[in-house]
């Protein structure tokens, strides 16, 4: 007599019944065959095992009392899937899916070799491979499925030799299992990540990875620094659920056909990027996960909808108005849930193979180890990483009355301390999901009476989304030639202003101190990038807003791509924004919020000592006052670059002159109307 159980299920014991019912009787869990035992007590396990554990084993071990007899894995026979009934002509979704899958089944005795021709009948093409020496490959998680599923068992005609199968107590087969790589890029979290989901369901075996590029993109060394605490927090995250994160360095597209070959990949998994650039990278990695034989999963879940469906709402083009995109969304419902974090529950049956060595051929580098200089990193104020993203963010949620009040326009600048979230260098790299802040801001609003969109928390995450669709429908977004909403204008190509500017030694306290805490901290309130950016373009200096848009790219923690272009052409007057007469006041705008100037002194100690009267324009100051401050400008402080009035008024001009050339496209205005802003006649309005 000989018991079956599945050759990857664990052992389970139980006892035999003592009435054997006939086939087709009621009680289908068990089936005599024919020359059984006519009941008791049967030995305690009885199955068919691997040997060695490999796929495909070199051989089998079938085991029966008294002993075992080894069976040599070539010797198999259609006699373990002889079913007594045809099952559907139409193969099981993970049969399917994957045909690499496929394991073989062994002979349980060569007595029963002699039931191959019978069970040739029962069973389509593609459940069984006949192979040269007349032996076959089947699927036993199928196999074991469909068994327990219909109960059909093994009738007498085909196993003679077999006293019963018994499938008890009730087992569920597993599926098909995949060796699975999750490829973090953004998304840096365990918390509302699909993707990672996917790659560890059905999942024998998991790599979490990231691969970084350190010749890709322009950041700065405050934002690699936030990078790596993420990844250090993601490592951290995943050796709690016994995985870690694998860091590579090098290429995607270099990097995978080593990985797929070397781990034996079968499915790869990631979030959607709507960037350009990462849709051809991702397009290139998909392409070779094809040609290994990998599955390739993608997942939206770091923007509130899918981009690409949004666009195609609305013709293939991406809405140029606030309200235009809210009214296409408002078609579509609220944004979807967010997806559960992963746990350990997720992880069961799966494993992250790790050697001693992993920390010094997989850890997360050090700044020195990626070309970065760590002296230049600026005060740690926001450590980037999950942990820290829904601390910070759960803080926030507290304050109840602060969220329902906020709007964003009637936050300060010039604070000292940041007075809105500070939450957008989380989501640009994912450690927070959108999804998870937008529905916990909605629970906290439940009832009670707050803000709207534009000014909003909501409504700052539908800006979010409105560039992020901007950028993916548009083509040459973060360039001005060839890019279809830019207004195309005769930039001054001044190298000294732009290194002025970016170097905070524009000679206007204001603007220099904006953009030291950029480089400092990584961080500047969105109203202070108004100005500076502003200041740079149409306001003061008529330098190209793609030169900001790079300095911005180097020194934001939080310059995420859609965002920072879309920013920039609306700042710069070229897309989006038509009331290009007004223009930020260097001196007028930050005394509005802060009339003493204690945020120049803070970001400018060598004005510290000047007197509120002349904090804005030391150049003003008398000798005398500015001898006794300790700064002469001229000297200690640089005189400032430009003349603002005069400036300003001449780029007014020049912008006049850009708009009205023949051919411009004009894009549909976001505020004031097109025929509103031609009524009145354009002067400098000074904020």
């Amino acid at each position: 007599m000989v018991r079956l159980i599945h050759p990857y299920s664990f052992p389970i014991r139980d006892r035999f019944p003592t009435e054997q019912p006939q086939c087709g009787g009621e009680n289908r869990d068990t089936h005599q065959l024919s020359q059984g035992q006519s009941g008791g007590a049967a030995p305690s396990l009885h199955c068919l095992l691997p040997w060695p554990p490999q796929d495909p084993p070199t051989c089998w071990q079938v085991w029966a009392p008294p002993g075992h007899a080894e069976v040599p894995a070539g010797e198999v026979s259609r006699d373990l899937v002889g079913l007594g009934s045809q099952p559907s002509p139409r193969p099981p979704s993970h049969i399917r899916h994957q045909p690499d899958a496929v394991a073989r089944l062994a002979s349980l005795h060569p007595a029963l070799a002699g039931a191959r021709q019978q069970a040739q009948t029962h069973f389509p093409p593609w459940f069984y491979n006949q192979t040269p020496d007349g032996s076959i490959s089947a699927a036993p998680a199928y196999f074991m499925s469909y068994i327990y599923q219909t109960r059909h068992f093994f009738p007498p005609k085909i196993h003679p030799h077999l006293s019963f199968l018994r499938l008890h107590p009730p087992w569920t087969p597993p599926a098909m299992q995949h060796s699975s790589i999750h490829w973090f890029r953004k998304g840096l979290r365990l918390h509302d990540n699909p993707a990672l989901l996917a790659a560890a369901t059905d999942c024998r075996c998991l790599h979490p990875l990231f691969i970084l590029d350190p010749s890709s993109g322009r950041a700065g060394t405050n934002a690699w620094r936030f990078l790596l605490d993420a990844l250090r927090d993601l490592d951290g995250s995943l050796r709690e659920m016994g995985s870690r994160l694998f860091v590579v360095q090098g290429c995607p597209e270099e990097v995978f056909p080593h990985l797929f070959h070397a781990w034996g990949t079968t499915r790869l998994t990631f979030e959607v990027d709507t960037e350009p650039s990462a849709r051809r990278r991702d397009a290139t990695v998909a392409e070779l996960a094809e040609q290994h034989g990998v599955e390739v999963i993608q997942k939206v879940s770091h923007t509130l909808y899918d981009t690409e469906r949004v666009l195609a709402l609305n013709d293939g083009k991406a809405p140029l108005t606030y309200k235009g995109l809210q009214s296409l969304l408002a078609s579509l419902g609220p944004p979807e849930k967010p997806a559960p974090a992963l746990t350990l529950e997720h992880l069961q049956g799966c494993h992250t193979p790790c050697q001693v060595s992993h920390d010094t051929e997989y850890g997360v580098p050090t700044l020195e180890e990626l070309g970065q200089d760590p002296t230049e990193v600026g005060p740690h104020l926001y450590p980037g990483g999950e942990t820290a993203a829904l601390t910070r963010l759960n803080a926030l949620m507290d304050r109840t009355a602060w969220v329902c009040g906020f709007k964003k326009p009637e936050t300060e600048p010039t604070s000292l301390s940041p007075s809105t979230t500070v939450l957008s260098p989380y989501l640009k790299f994912g450690c927070l999901s959108v999804r998870t802040f937008w529905w916990w801001l909605d629970e906290v609003y439940q009832g009670q009476e707050h803000s709207q969109p534009p000014v909003s928390l909501h409504g700052q995450l539908l800006w979010r989304e409105f560039f992020y669709t901007a950028g993916a429908g548009i083509p040459n977004f973060d360039k001005m030639v060839g890019n279809p909403i830019c207004l195309q204008i005769d930039w001054d190509d001044n190298p000294q202003h732009l290194r002025a500017w970016r170097e905070g030694q524009t000679g206007y306290p204001f603007i220099d101190a904006i953009m030291t805490q950029l480089r400092t901290e990584g961080w500047i309130h969105h109203l202070a990038r108004h100005a500076v950016a502003c200041f740079l373009t149409r306001g003061d200096l008529w330098v190209s807003w793609e030169e900001g848009l790079k300095v911005f790219e180097e020194l934001l923690l939080d310059a995420d791509w859609s965002l920072n272009v879309g920013n920039w052409l609306w700042l710069s007057g070229s897309a989006f924004f038509h009331r290009y007469f007004h223009v930020y006041s260097p001196v007028a705008f930050g005394k509005k919020t802060d009339r003493d100037g204690a945020y120049i002194r803070k970001y400018l100690p060598v004005l510290k000592d000047f007197p509120a009267e002349y904090i804005y324009e030391p150049w003003k100051a008398p000798r005398a006052v500015q001898e006794q401050a300790g700064c002469l400008v001229g000297t200690h402080y640089p005189q400032p670059i430009v003349e603002h009035g005069a400036a300003s008024k001449r780029n007014l001009g020049r912008m006049k002159a850009a708009r009205a050339q023949k051919g411009t496209k004009r894009e549909q205005p976001a505020s004031p109307s097109v025929a509103e802003s031609r009524r009145k006649k354009p002067k400098v309005e000074q904020h």
